[in-house]
């Protein structure tokens, strides 16, 4: 199936909620690359929004001190609203900042705040200070109620402190790539990375996908590149590439995913194929 063909909500993979369900292990994934503007945040809600229409029970964390995740996932994140800071610095339980959120009763939500900002310079003094969100989410997930198949963590577009904790955290990265001519710009050192960090801190980390984004069928580059990232990672690539639209940049602007914001749209439709491969890939893996 063209990843731009229809693709209906009831296509998804279908979890029913049964113990041998909630007993599985928790798949955490990181969405990371260091470099901006190559729709980390965009895939983090929409593949969240897209896995809990599903029936998945899916928990996303805003990782990035300017909140655009939570901003997209219609989640407050002015000052005082308790978020991920709270629970990774001043050690509170996560179940105290989670939220639930509007589009799915399958979804919830950690928010990040502008108090986040300054969490790189605070975590330098703490005892273990590259484990503090593996820390905090081992102990919500083993609470009585958290029922959570995926955690998707939408990480600053660096490599500081704070996407170290969610590489930490992490079983799989998901790296989403703009199909563009700057595409692998980079791409050797958060791969080189990931392999320090499961060296010396997290030996089960692994790169588990690399989503192809802003893909214009209307341009060489586009398909060039696209073919370039597939010769070098082959496998990792998922088959389904996410199109230019006007749709996903406006849904953030309505504090919604572009699910709910147009469902019919390229952009939806692309996304739900995303989710889609991405629960037929980690079920085969299971």
């Amino acid at each position: 199936m063209s990843v731009l063909e229809p693709v209906s909500r009831e296509t998804l993979p279908k979890r029913e909620a049964s113990p041998a369900a909630v007993a599985r292990p928790v798949r955490i994934v990181t969405v990371a690359n260091q470099k901006g503007g190559v729709g980390k945040t965009t895939s983090a809600v929409n593949l969240a929004t897209g896995l809990a229409l599903a029936g998945h029970r899916v928990l996303a964390i805003d990782l990035d001190p300017q909140g655009n995740a939570s901003t997209g996932f219609g989640i407050p994140h002015h000052v005082g609203v308790p978020s991920v800071y709270d629970a990774i610095v001043a050690g509170r339980p996560l179940a105290d900042v989670v939220c639930e959120a509007p589009e799915s009763p399958n979804l919830r939500v950690v928010p990040a705040t502008i108090d986040l900002a300054g969490a790189e310079v605070e975590l330098v003094p703490l005892i273990a200070r590259e484990a503090r969100l593996r820390k905090a989410l081992r102990t919500y997930l083993s609470e009585e109620g958290a029922e959570t198949e995926v955690v998707l963590v939408d990480c600053p577009p660096s490599l500081g402190l704070l996407t170290v904790n969610a590489f930490v955290a992490a079983t799989d990265v998901l790296i989403p790539i703009q199909c563009e001519y700057y595409a692998l710009e980079g791409l050797g050192q958060l791969t080189r990375n990931v392999d320090l960090i499961r060296a010396h801190l997290n030996p089960t980390l692994r790169i588990g996908a690399i989503l192809l984004t802003m893909y214009d069928a209307r341009t060489r580059l586009a398909e060039q590149v696209a073919a370039d990232v597939r010769g070098h990672f082959e496998d990792l690539v998922l088959d389904t590439v996410i199109p230019r639209s006007v749709r996903l940049s406006e849904a953030p602007s309505f504090g919604t995913s572009v699910l709910a914001y147009d469902a019919a749209s390229r952009g939806a439709q692309a996304y739900l194929a995303a989710a889609r491969e991405l629960a037929v890939r980690w079920s085969m893996a299971a």
